[in-house]
């Protein structure tokens, strides 16, 4: 996710600096934006300048940034702790964002300093293709900076929907709803996973079945998700056994090769 979000802001003309938690992982991920961008070069795309992208391991490289976008696992706690890092070094007039597809925004926000310049931006998965951008209002966001934000979104090419904050805000809500019922089918052998997408996708016009969602979003993140629903509304979120179990070995969609489909391409 924070690839794909660097990546479109960098095509959107942004100088983009990316942290990751080691060296290992920041030149992973600078790696795989560079590959993102030569292949939006070869469709045509214009691409910015190498020195636009620097990834390093150091959040004081966000002092001075406009905007900061936490894309960090679906953890709580991992969240306020960078969360935390970040609102230590940034300027006063920076905002910050969080990309959680469920987690509130409000209790996020409760251990910072400055709540009113802090909010949702949930980007979904695969970035490059998607065209929406939940901007997600907490309690105390100041309302310049949900229209600050959604100038943003409408910037780097995506449409933004305005949501007050609540787990789950609306598309993760609606969409892990659907997403946990097709595992339930398919447990209670209903129908094939095919099947059961191919009804959606063409009986309700769906681009994407939910249960190849759920594979390219990661079996684990959905799962994550539905804990964190379940504690905010209860037993109608409850993860299915099949999913539990798939998560527990390591099936966990597309990017280990195998969760309610087999992949070839990760």
């Amino acid at each position: 996710m924070g690839a794909g979000i660097a990546h479109a802001f960098l095509l959107a003309g942004c100088r983009v600096h990316i942290v990751e938690r080691d060296a290992d992982a920041a030149r992973q991920a600078r790696a795989r934006v560079e590959a993102d961008l030569e292949r939006s070069a070869a469709r045509g795309r214009t691409v910015p300048d190498a020195d636009a992208l620097t990834a390093g391991t150091d959040p004081a490289a966000f002092a001075g940034a406009g905007l900061v976008v936490e894309a960090v696992p679906e953890d709580r706690a991992l969240k306020l702790d960078a969360l935390s890092r970040i609102e230590g070094v940034i300027d006063d007039a920076a905002v910050v964002a969080s990309n959680t597809s469920s987690i509130s925004i409000d209790a996020l926000a409760a251990s910072l300093r400055r709540p009113a310049r802090f909010l949702g931006l949930h980007f979904f998965n695969p970035v490059p293709a998607s065209a929406l951008v939940e901007v997600v209002a907490g309690a105390h966001t100041a309302p310049g900076v949900i229209e600050w934000a959604t100038q943003w979104v409408d910037a780097i090419g995506k449409t933004a929907v305005v949501v007050r904050d609540a787990p789950g805000f609306a598309s993760s809500r609606l969409g892990v709803a659907l997403g946990l019922e097709a595992i339930r089918m398919l447990e209670d052998g209903v129908a094939s996973a095919h099947d059961i997408d191919t009804a959606m996708e063409l009986g309700y016009r769906h681009p994407m079945g939910p249960l190849r969602t759920t594979d390219i979003v990661g079996l684990d993140v959905r799962l994550g998700i539905a804990e964190e629903l379940e504690r905010a509304y209860g037993a109608r979120f409850a993860p299915p056994a099949l999913l539990r179990r798939l998560v527990a070995e390591g099936h966990l969609g597309r990017k280990t090769g195998r969760g309610f489909y087999e992949w070839s391409d990760r």
